[in-house]
């Protein structure tokens, strides 16, 4: 397969139709649907359903598609790192991971690294840990922040020095806003919004003493801003991270923290025996030299 042929190959599955990706590509018809027929003979599978109107993906024109995008995202950032000068620091960066207030030791060094080094580019991913592993393992992000518990033994890892806080976030005229603290009994015959990496990793389930199938799940989320909409048209009480949705101010909504309490500690990964960008070296050179001042400022105290 030649990176042409995937990207001909995506346009199909995208326009759905070969005429208006032949269109798109500014290739004739015939040659794209001559190139799609020997991208199948070669696979020796059908990647396409054609239809009367539009044209499907097969189960393996799927997975294809979703290799795709993948084999060609890293070529392009590959392609960008050899192409970008070597008298200047400049190029892209790639970090995914959960939603978390610690976030702001990562975004402190990377405005250090703009401040001195202004063609650097940041690209975020925001997403679960399984999500962000995967991506690690390809290739496709420089670096993981995964929030515990979490198994890293295959990664290089920075323990971040800070840990976040689970609690509800409710509505502030809720029955529940009158407590400090929310226990398990408050809330467990509730309507619950969790996010899908604690259902992932059994955390809450675990403080509630409970299997989720008894707890009243109505929603489930992956960004905790879209459950914050929820949460204020009264559909339940999202159990989330503290400190990532504002609920100060004129907001309706309020935090009330876990108790018992229950804590996530955060580490940043990266690959092993990784060879970074010059620009993505000097970024977490950075990034060591913030967590080292901030680990020798609180041990002072």
């Amino acid at each position: 397969m030649e990176l042409r042929e995937l990207k001909y190959f995506l346009a199909v599955a995208r326009e759905q139709s070969i005429s208006k990706a032949a269109a798109a590509l500014y290739v004739t018809q015939p040659n794209l649907s001559r190139q799609m027929q020997n991208l199948e003979k070669e696979i020796g599978k059908q990647l396409f359903m054609r239809g009367t109107k539009k044209i499907t993906l097969t189960e393996a024109g799927r997975l294809l598609a979703k290799r795709a995008e993948e084999i060609l995202e890293l070529y392009n950032q590959t392609e960008a790192e050899l192409n970008a000068p070597l008298s200047d620091i400049g190029g892209d960066i790639y970090i995914g991971g959960g939603e978390s207030y610690a976030m702001g030791l990562i975004a402190k060094a990377a405005r250090e690294v703009a401040e001195e080094y202004p063609d650097v580019r940041y690209h975020l991913f925001s997403g679960d840990s399984a999500t962000v592993s995967e991506k690690l393992d390809k290739g496709l992000i420089d670096f993981g922040i995964f929030i515990e518990p979490f198994d890293l033994s295959k990664y290089e890892c920075m323990c971040l020095p800070l840990c976040d806080t689970w609690g509800v976030i409710m509505r502030k005229d809720s029955p529940l806003a009158a407590k400090e603290n929310i226990s398990p009994q408050d809330i467990c015959n509730e309507p619950l919004i969790l996010s899908q990496q604690s259902l992932g990793k059994g955390v809450i389930a675990d403080w509630f003493h409970k299997s989720y199938e008894e707890l009243r799940i109505v929603a489930t989320y992956n960004l905790l801003y879209n459950a914050s909409l929820l949460v204020e048209q009264g559909v339940g009480y999202a159990v989330s991270l503290d400190k990532i949705i504002n609920t100060a101010g004129d907001s309706n909504l309020c935090f009330r923290p876990l108790y018992p309490r229950l804590k996530s500690y955060l580490a940043i990964a990266w690959k092993k025996y990784q060879v970074f960008p010059k620009c993505t070296e000097i970024f977490l050179n950075r990034l060591r030299e913030i967590l080292a001042g901030y680990n020798k400022e609180n041990s002072a105290e």
